[in-house]
């Protein structure tokens, strides 16, 4: 099987001839271990590149640098988000205006404002999609692309939660002009053949979502299905993503949000990939969920062996499986613990190339 069509067949729930593997976000140091030189990503490297070389060579080389590490490590689909624009000139910096100490007051002022400016996302923020598929034919692969649209998360914005218990009617405005901004990025991913796009954001922790099940169901489950049957409607997939522990509202975030697939599955959160598959495997595609936070960062390359093929073995079946870490690889993780990630599935899947 191409990667392409071993990614379509996870996500048909066909089996595949091995599990599609790739990787959600991989940061320096792991990913300069793994180039062999400085990968370009964020600040401060983003911005002294551009101010050496220029915006759109600093676009190029982060597609360069995306495309090398997917081709070296033999990934089967790649991850994007946009790219950053070109620097504005530094402005003289606006007085700070006092915030309301009213939550309702302060996200009023916040949701107006928003809806007052809100604009498309500019063009020039999707360069990155059409240098990787450039980069990927001089490569000779054809890896499907994820990129985000999430919108709807309530992490940390502790002025949103009040609100949607104070003036349930605002906070509908906040997260329907988050759909609004979502689909703008959805229909843009649909011009530049993005296959996969993510959506939802961050609402849970380690016990629990951070909200209600019923405010979740109330303000979130519809406005991510909206995006959804867009989604769906340009023949795409649809994927939500959370990490923490979903199990209060597990049906609401999958049947209801009427995703395809699950991404930032959280082990440490009781997130269990085997009682997953069992009960949704036969149409819930899950992207995950290797624990990065604990076995990657602190354990040995031998637990992380063992744990990958775990997470192999209790993703196989029927499609509905793709490899990778359940957040970010971060300079928590030593290079050897990632390195054994793919010494594990050579290992699982018989496989003699070397990474």
């Amino acid at each position: 099987m191409t990667s392409r069509e071993r990614v379509a067949a996870a996500l048909a729930h066909k089996t595949p001839d091995r599990t599609p593997i790739f990787e959600y976000v991989l940061q320096p140091p792991v990913a300069d271990a793994i180039l062999g030189r400085a990968y370009l990503y964020g600040s401060p490297r983003w911005a002294g590149f551009v101010r050496q070389h220029g915006w759109k060579a600093a676009v190029q080389q982060q597609a360069t640098d995306m495309v090398d590490l997917a081709k070296t490590l033999g990934h089967d689909m790649l991850y994007a988000v946009p790219n950053a624009l070109l620097p504005k000139p530094a402005a003289k910096p606006a007085p700070p205006v006092p915030q309301p100490d009213d939550p309702v007051e302060a996200m009023t002022e916040r949701v107006s404002r928003a809806e007052a400016n809100f604009a498309p996302p500019h063009d020039d923020s999707f360069l990155i999609y059409s240098l990787v598929r450039q980069k990927m034919d001089r490569a000779g692969l054809d890896l499907p692309i994820l990129a985000p649209a999430y919108g709807h998360g309530v992490w940390t914005d502790t002025t949103l939660m009040q609100v949607m218990i104070l003036d349930p009617a605002l906070a509908r405005r906040h997260f329907a002009l988050a759909t609004r901004r979502c689909l703008a990025l959805v229909r843009k991913y649909v011009e530049l053949g993005v296959d996969m796009i993510g959506v939802g954001g961050d609402f849970a922790g380690n016990r629990g979502p951070i909200i209600s099940p019923a405010s979740y169901q109330d303000f979130i489950v519809p406005e991510v299905r909206k995006l959804s049957q867009a989604i769906h409607a340009a023949g795409k997939s649809a994927i939500n993503a959370s990490d923490g522990n979903l199990w209060p509202v597990i049906e609401d975030f999958l049947v209801g949000c009427e995703a395809d697939g699950y991404l930032e599955i959280d082990l440490r959160a009781g997130m269990a990939l085997a009682t997953l598959k069992k009960r949704f495997g036969d149409h819930i595609t899950f992207v995950g969920n290797l624990d990065c936070a604990n076995v990657l960062s602190f354990g040995t390359p031998a637990q992380v062996k063992e744990d990958t093929k775990a997470c192999l073995r209790d993703g196989w079946g029927n499609g509905g499986h793709i490899l990778c870490c359940n957040n970010a690889i971060t300079a928590s993780v030593p290079v050897q613990n990632y390195r054994a990630i793919y010494e594990a599935y050579r290992e699982f899947f018989g496989l003699n190339q070397q990474t």
